[in-house]
């Protein structure tokens, strides 16, 4: 090596800097470009100031350019990645590198992307399936995955979005979402095909219901063909994470829009923000529909008349916490709930919709004002239409429930949940009990259940144009 030279990483790339003043490779960092210009800079000055020849020519320039190696080096040097990360900070006289605690909900580093926007996503194709995943036993739990997206309101504009992978945020501790309950979210799935594609369930129904949930708290309802977009956006870069076809599972999403600006006097926020999650997870009845017992829960009510029980807002989930653990308590998995005005008419299961088979055979859902119409109920009933039933939304008296054929919860999580036993007061009701035994899942459920996951997944011609491709 010659006198005078020494080497400057970049990125695993080394770069020969000698005192010939040639360079190979040339540098590639602009921080290493601007040294290499001070040092030619500087040499050529003070050779033809001094009209000196040989290593004596460079001494200046060469002490005032290895005085700055160290903290060029502290830029130039990748990263190193896991717990041990550092943050190298630069100051005139030194390079100090202190310590970046990890966290172990933070996305693997090689799922780690820097937040993109709109304008400089990258498109790549990643398989459904292909990440490494357990994907028998994922459950239904939070799962970190490359990346969610963010939009936010302010100044009377949304932002073009960005998929950012720290799965924290940061938001002002006086914001609405917190303080005055701004907050709503949505529930929707997306789904691995045979053919490799991947496709997203109904997401214009959850488009229509996030706005008029928006619109009934006051908050800046995010636009219905941009939510599609921002919603397939998402999937496309977590497409790893949608489980494989035939495994039953199933890429949930969740959208939660929120008011993240300030204020203290009960107002509507100035800022609100969009988050949408992609969550795996696996199929909710393994081996096949389980009917379940249902406790009617009489001594609370989900939702007042005239109130906000028929829009998804996070408040309505909240104050089913309590009577939902008293009736686990008691073994009961789900709970239902009668009108808050008579407590004498059905009115949906703590996080589902009602749905039953009368005694005359029809599909019935009640008609309820209080009711968060469900898209997945909607999707049952266009269905059972499809099959030849009548369909009948209409107050379903609790005495009814005596009478009825079959009955299920249904949502977005399980499609249906059937429910073999409803227990009102001191009396255990059968569904679908003849001849003193316990009914399981009825014929008509089974049907309908089975025609939705077939859709779903792309082994029935979906004529209603339900699925969308991303």
């Amino acid at each position: 090596m010659a006198r005078g030279s020494f080497f400057v990483h970049n990125a695993g790339q080394r770069t020969h800097v000698c005192s010939s003043g040639q360079a190979s490779p040339p540098p590639s960092h602009p921080l290493a470009h601007t040294l290499h210009h001070h040092y030619h800079t500087t040499q050529s000055t003070t050779m033809a100031r001094r009209r000196l020849t040989g290593p004596a020519a460079l001494c200046p320039s060469s002490l005032l350019l290895l005085s700055l190696l160290p903290a060029a080096c502290a830029f130039l040097l990748p990263s190193s990645s896991g717990p041990a990360r550092l943050h190298r900070t630069l100051s005139p006289s030194t390079t100090t590198l202190r310590p970046i605690p990890s966290s172990s909900s933070r996305p693997p580093s090689h799922l780690s992307a820097a937040s993109t926007a709109a304008g400089e996503t990258k498109t790549t194709h990643r398989a459904p399936g292909t990440a490494d995943l357990d994907w028998a036993n994922l459950g239904f739990e939070f799962r970190q995955t490359r990346s969610h997206i963010k939009f936010v309101w302010k100044d009377g504009q949304w932002s073009e979005g960005e998929l950012v992978a720290d799965p924290y945020i940061k938001i002002h501790i006086a914001n609405t979402g917190l303080h005055y309950g701004q907050a709503i979210f949505e529930g929707l799935k997306a789904f691995a095909w045979e053919d490799g594609s991947v496709r997203i369930f109904r997401p214009q129904e959850n488009a229509k219901r996030l706005r008029m949930s928006a619109e009934r708290l006051l908050m800046t309802p995010f636009p219905e063909d941009k939510f599609v977009e921002a919603v397939k956006r998402v999937v496309a870069d977590n497409a790893d994470f949608v489980p494989p076809f035939g495994t039953g599972g199933s890429l949930y999403i969740r959208p939660l829009l929120f008011g993240s600006g300030a204020r203290i006097g009960l107002n509507p926020a100035d800022e609100y923000t969009l988050l949408i999650m992609p969550i795996p997870v696996g199929d909710y009845y393994k081996g096949g529909l389980s009917p379940v017992a249902a406790l009617v829960i009489d001594d609370y009510d989900r939702a007042a008349p005239r109130g906000v029980g028929h829009v998804k807002v996070a408040g309505n989930y909240a104050a089913d916490l309590l009577p939902n653990m008293l009736g686990k308590k008691k073994g009961f998995p789900i709970g239902l709930y009668l009108d808050a005005k008579t407590n004498s008419y059905v009115e949906e299961f703590s996080t589902s919709n009602f749905v039953a088979i009368d005694s005359s055979g029809a599909f019935v859902t009640p008609g309820s004002p209080t009711v968060l119409p469900s898209i997945t109920n909607k999707s049952l009933m266009e269905l059972a239409k499809d099959e030849g039933l009548k369909v009948n939304v209409r107050p379903i008296p609790i005495a009814e429930v005596r009478t009825l054929k079959e009955v299920a919860a249904c949502g977005t999580a399980v499609v249906v949940t059937p429910v073999n036993r409803i227990v009102y007061k001191d009396e255990v009701i059968k569904i679908g009990a003849e001849g003193g035994g316990e009914g399981g899942t009825g014929p008509i459920t089974a049907k309908l259940y089975a025609r939705v996951r077939a859709i779903q997944q792309g082994e029935e011609m979906d004529k209603f144009g339900w699925t969308v491709k991303v």
